[in-house]
């Protein structure tokens, strides 16, 4: 028995190249679990964005003939294709980044490309865009363009990504809120309630982050999956006395996603009947030039986010080589994409590698194995959907922080002693967070870049690659006069 054991770990360790990345089971699994507890709001936040429980509703997300998706069915679809390809990213491309329903996309989807067409034709929409980031990724394009970018422009978007996924940490939990419009402040954002942390929510996440910094500076094994279950149970009981309530965007002072209290039903039957209601109806509902610049922008998003993203999570997890670049990045570009097909199909939106894996990296993932491990949680997440709704993101949000905190060390890599590097790293690294948007961030960074090495005389330092994005940035971030002027 003890030989079989031996040689099933040998051949998982083999597979995942566990020892050679330094790593050990015990530190996937847990990377893993850490990984869907960060990640696993979006199986209750998708479904908010995209679908509605009723067509009568006033904020009823419909489509162009008023037709509604069921919150119930996209939550179920959602965290399917999040299993599914997070499991394949990890036996495929060998990397820790879970994979599920893109955020901005989802929004692009339910407030743009919804109301001009049907939801099954929005969702063939972004199955094209699938297919034409796989076909880039093919063409080695998507790959070439991942290695064009210059090392100084790689860690500036690690710690863009690091201070991206710090601020949605911050929102989140309510510690940073907006504030309301009103004639004497121009201040969009500030402290909690009236300038203090007002709520019980928010104080949870304070204790929470305190909690996490102190045991990841003390290297406690497992920090960060302890301080999330540690905050969590102080939620329930914080949540059944004073009766804090649902934020439901109504009430500043509730929980805002997940609610701290045992659930009536804990298992159900999920409801799979969007998969496959796709028709591509767009392109003739629609004048070409038009769903054409809509499929414009789903790639544009897709292919940088995802390449912000990987390459934030490879530096911090020691993955990448010297000049930033992930070994056999083809393959995961490649998984990738088939996300986007995948979650068109299943009606749950654009499927891609998720920021917050940064959280399971911290707590020592280095393989494939930790997203096996999430994929799984994932598809059990579609019978358990109420019991993972009482982890509160307030719980789960200091780790955000934390790991934001750790990516930001990656600044030391960049040279900011010349201008013309320094200019375009900082704005890759202010924009994501400002416009909260990792693409707009390496918009921003390559277009500046370019730009400062033509008028300082060192145009022959750019390599052609970076002429192209660069160009076609600008068309994305002209998108609003270009519509106009085609009047689409």
């Amino acid at each position: 028995m003890v030989d079989r054991d031996v040689s099933k770990k040998s051949l998982l360790d083999r597979y995942f190249k566990i020892t050679d990345r330094g790593s050990s089971i015990g530190r996937e699994v847990r990377g893993g679990v850490v990984t869907f507890v960060t990640v696993a709001y979006i199986i209750v936040l998708n479904p908010l964005i995209l679908g509605s429980t009723s067509a009568e509703d006033a904020g009823a997300k419909r489509d162009v003939l008023g037709n509604i998706l069921p919150v119930s069915q996209v939550a179920a679809t959602t965290a399917l294709v999040a299993g599914v390809m997070t499991i394949l990213f990890g036996l495929i491309a060998n990397y820790p980044f879970a994979i599920a329903a893109g955020l901005g996309i989802n929004t692009l989807l339910a407030v743009t490309i919804a109301p001009q067409v049907t939801w099954p034709e929005a969702m063939g929409l972004v199955v094209v865009d699938g297919i034409i980031i796989l076909i880039l990724v093919a063409t080695g394009f998507r790959t070439a363009v991942f290695n064009a970018v210059p090392p100084e422009l790689k860690a500036a978007i690690a710690v863009g990504v690091g201070v991206f996924i710090t601020f949605v940490g911050l929102v989140d939990s309510g510690f940073v809120r907006r504030l309301p419009d009103a004639a004497n402040t121009t201040v969009p954002v500030g402290l909690g309630i009236d300038g203090s942390i007002a709520s019980w929510p928010t104080a949870v996440f304070v204790f929470g982050l305190v909690l996490t910094s102190v045991l990841v500076a003390r290297k406690v094994r497992g920090a960060i999956l302890i301080s999330v279950a540690v905050t969590t149970v102080l939620s329930i009981i914080i949540e059944s006395v004073f009766h804090a309530g649902p934020s439901k965007g109504t009430n500043p002072y509730g929980w805002n996603l997940g609610y701290p209290a045992v659930p009536e039903q804990v298992i159900g039957l999920p409801d799979l009947s969007l998969v496959g209601d796709v028709s591509f109806g767009a392109w003739t509902r629609l004048p070409a030039l038009a769903a054409a610049m809509l499929v414009f922008t789903l790639v544009l998003a897709n292919f940088f986010d995802a390449m912000g993203t990987m390459t934030g999570l490879g530096k911090e997890g020691g993955l990448a080589d010297k000049d930033g670049n992930l070994p056999g990045i083809g393959k995961a570009l490649a998984v990738e994409g088939v996300g986007a097909v995948a979650g068109g199909l299943g009606s749950a939106s654009s499927n891609t590698v998720f920021v917050e894996s940064a959280s399971g990296i911290a707590e020592g993932a280095r393989t494939g194995l930790a997203n096996v491990i999430t994929g799984l949680l994932f598809l059990a997440a579609m019978f358990f959907t109420p019991l993972y709704q009482i982890i509160p993101v307030e719980a789960a949000a200091p780790a955000l922080v934390v790991v934001g905190a750790m990516m930001l060390t990656q600044i030391r890599q960049i040279d900011l002693s010349d201008f013309s590097i320094a200019l375009p790293a900082f704005l890759t690294i202010v924009v994501m967070p400002f416009t909260y948007s990792i693409a707009n961030g390496i918009g921003a960074g390559f277009i500046s870049y370019v730009l400062l090495r033509v008028f300082t005389g060192r145009i022959r330092t750019v390599h052609p690659l970076m002429w192209v994005v660069s160009a076609a940035f600008v068309l994305y971030f002209c998108s609003g006069p270009l519509h106009a002027l085609f009047g689409i």
